[in-house]
């Protein structure tokens, strides 16, 4: 098995079949040995019927960090990559992904963004959002991160924490090596900043963020990051 694509997800059934089936899709899905797990986090819909179409759909606990370490305990994959349900990757990102995790010095990689909206403003936040990662090593979890499995393990997996989990892992990544920023793009949905506002939620990311420095638990961060769904 090549890669293993993980989905947590939760009160996602509108969209989850659809994602299944536009990774189906892909020509390098076909090309590549590749598995779809979804880990539902205790929806209140019908998302885990939704998921049929995956190669295994598990139940967890909510929150992130605990669904995707238990749909890695199921994958089979030499590499892990991680999709938020409100994402979609484009045809090459997979091929892209394997052939990154080749190269001297990268520990782990992700995607460039291609936000779902028009205005000029995502396209300024897509450029922040790549240089973070080159500057920084901060992948975020609607960047699809991606790394290989053995890399994963030895970390021993995401942070068990409400919040933030993709932050902190990506950091201690950060201190094995390179996370490359891939030109191939992942859809992202805008629907947290038309929903919270784009100023509004901006803020707000930078916001916890600078807390998040500052020694802020991810408990109480939580509490400032409402839910969209």
């Amino acid at each position: 098995m090549d890669i293993s694509i993980v989905i947590p997800a939760l009160n996602e059934a509108e969209r989850i079949g659809r994602l299944i089936d536009s990774l189906r899709n892909l020509p390098d899905f076909g090309e590549l040995n590749c598995e779809i797990i979804v880990v539902d986090g205790g929806s209140q819909d019908e998302t885990f019927e939704a998921a049929k179409n995956a190669d295994l759909v598990l139940k967890s606990s909510r929150g992130r960090a605990i669904q995707q370490n238990t749909g890695t305990e199921q994958a089979r994959g030499e590499i892990l990559l991680f999709l938020h349900a409100d994402c979609e990757l484009t045809a090459g990102t997979l091929l892209d992904a394997k052939s990154q995790l080749v190269k001297p010095g990268v520990i782990a990689g992700c995607f460039s963004q291609k936000i779902d909206a028009a205005s000029y403003r995502y396209r300024a936040m897509e450029w922040g959002n790549r240089q973070r990662v080159r500057w920084l090593g901060w992948s975020y979890g609607d960047q699809g991160l991606y790394l290989k499995r053995d890399i994963f393990n030895s970390l021993g997996g995401f942070p068990q924490e409400p919040f933030l989990e993709d932050l902190i892992f990506s950091k201690r990544l950060r201190k094995l090596g390179r996370i490359a920023v891939s030109r191939q793009k992942i859809i992202v949905s805008p629907r947290r900043w038309q929903k919270q506002g784009l100023f509004r939620q901006t803020l707000r990311n930078w916001t916890i963020i600078t807390l998040a420095h500052c020694g802020v638990s991810p408990t109480r961060l939580a509490k400032m990051y409402p839910s969209v769904r």
